[in-house]
């Protein structure tokens, strides 16, 4: 059995990324922990230390941006959930999403993992 105290946090070091090479290898672990922060996000909005939790570091613009479409993320697949792909509100989180995630990359220089 796991114990959830003792999970180590996810590290995403957007200053360690900048300086090595982002491979495709990298692309999927970071992928992995976009779903894996998604997934806790959901079993516990805190995402508090009982998980492991979440640290970001880099510069101020590259972590709200990230934080950002982290966020939308979350939000769309809520809105979706409850009213379905064809609302308004879903197309008009999507549409916020799409801003947010476009943010992050232009920020940090590295794809969003979901599209």
């Amino acid at each position: 059995m796991i114990n959830e105290e003792q999970l180590d946090p996810i590290v995403i070091d957007f200053t360690e990324i900048r300086q090595n090479k982002l491979d495709e290898s990298f692309l999927g672990a970071f992928g992995n922990w976009i779903k894996l922060i998604t997934q806790r996000m959901f079993d516990n909005p805190g995402v508090g230390s009982r998980y492991g939790g979440v640290k970001v570091r880099g510069t101020p613009t590259e972590v709200r941006a990230f934080a950002r479409a982290l966020g939308n993320e979350k939000k769309y697949i809520d809105i979706a959930k409850k009213y379905g792909l064809d609302d308004p509100r879903t197309i008009s989180n999507k549409a916020n999403l799409k801003k947010a995630v476009a943010s992050f990359e232009r920020e940090t220089g590295i794809k969003w993992p979901f599209k």
